[in-house]
């Protein structure tokens, strides 16, 4: 009988007393075991998704927030020193800088680039030429016939002739000799070592051949104590006690988990009518029947007011400061004519001046006088023409 026929009787085995009982007994043991277990999984999913949907997105804000005042005053800090940095070092290292090679280094290497080109390159293109001819004459001459008619002949007379006749008349005939001599003595160690592997050969196959033999004998009566005492035993337990058990186990570990989601669900649920009966309730009541009541007072009553009163007190500041700046510039004007005579636009044939700035301001008023950088009395334009 296989495994499979196993399995199908398991599967259509009656239910007995012993297994309901057995059965009932687990899944009560991993009910207790589970329980917490899922309450604390509940609880944990519950928290995340609080987290998730109240917590992240102010902190996200505030993040972003925190993120852009700091990258702000960062961006105009650093800004500020690198517009510092770069018009010190523009100023005080560049300029000079500039100035030295525009002024002294560029005209100094035209100068040099001249000498060297009119003077040096033909005095050391003449020198080259003569050191060359020297070194012609005086040496490569005379070791081009030191070699051709001394060093050849000496070497191949002196060196390769008799070297020649040596190998052709004297190792040649050793070698020979000897390669013959090696020959022989490895024919012969050849043929021992063949005839002792053969002898060799033959014993090792007989004490194969008597173990295959007694290896053929003991192998199946060791085979079957092995599935007897062994196999079947393990076999026997699998099928019979670790399947079933196992099986039970899982199913109840399936049927406790959705009990003690049911019964999470359920602390869960009273939990949240506490809380909201307790907390939520009271706070709601507090928030819709006093505090929206006093901020929508505080908002018509205080602020409003506040607001349009302050709006109203700024805009009669600035036409207060309008007023003044405009006084301060006629004044100004008036003194001005009283001083010089009428404005340069006034004066028929002269040109007319660059609008001047007005006081306390960055803007130009085409309306004013030019400026004078001259003493009192003088003609601003009197330097024009």
């Amino acid at each position: 009988m296989d495994d499979r026929e196993h399995q199908q009787l398991d599967r259509y085995a009656p239910e007995t007393a012993s297994n309901r009982l057995l059965r009932v007994v687990v899944r009560i043991v991993v009910l207790v075991v589970v329980l917490p277990v899922r309450m604390v999984w509940d609880l944990a999913v519950a928290g995340g998704q609080v987290c998730r949907r109240v917590l992240l997105p102010p902190a996200g804000r505030a993040l972003t927030a925190l993120a852009g005042g700091v990258g702000w005053v960062l961006e105009r800090l650093f800004g500020g020193i690198g517009w510092v940095l770069g018009w010190l070092i523009g100023t005080l290292v560049l300029r000079p800088l500039r100035w030295l090679y525009t002024s002294v280094l560029t005209p100094l290497g035209h100068g040099l680039r001249w000498i060297g080109a009119a003077l040096l390159l033909p005095a050391l293109y003449g020198l080259g030429n003569g050191i060359g001819w020297l070194i012609t004459v005086l040496l490569i001459v005379p070791l081009r016939f030191l070699w051709r008619y001394v060093a050849v002949p000496v070497v191949r007379y002196g060196l390769v002739v008799p070297v020649v006749w040596l190998y052709a008349n004297v190792l040649t005939p050793i070698g020979l000799g000897t390669a013959w001599v090696l020959s022989g003595l490895w024919q012969g160690t050849a043929w021992t070592l063949g005839t002792l592997w053969q002898g060799t050969a033959w014993v090792l196959a007989q004490l194969w051949r008597g173990i295959a033999a007694t290896g053929r004998g003991l192998g199946p009566a060791v085979a079957w104590l092995v599935m007897t005492l062994l196999v079947a035993p393990i076999g026997w337990a699998y099928r019979r006690i670790l399947t079933p058990v196992g099986r039970e186990i899982a199913a109840a570990f399936e049927v406790a988990w959705r009990i003690a989601g049911y019964v999470s669900r359920a602390v869960g649920r009273a939990l949240a009518w506490l809380a909201w009966h307790l907390v939520g309730a009271p706070v709601s009541w507090t928030y819709r029947s006093v505090c929206t009541p006093v901020g929508h007072f505080l908002r018509d009553a205080v602020w409003a007011p506040a607001r349009r009163a302050a709006a109203e007190a700024g805009r009669a500041a600035r036409a207060a400061l309008t007023t003044a700046r405009e006084t301060v510039r006629q004044a100004r004007r008036d003194a001005w004519r009283a001083l010089v005579g009428a404005a340069a636009a006034e004066r028929p044939g002269e040109p007319r001046g660059i609008p001047a700035r007005t006081l306390g301001s960055t803007t130009t008023v085409p309306s004013a006088a030019q400026a004078s950088e001259s003493p009192l009395g003088g003609d601003p334009f009197a330097k024009q023409g």
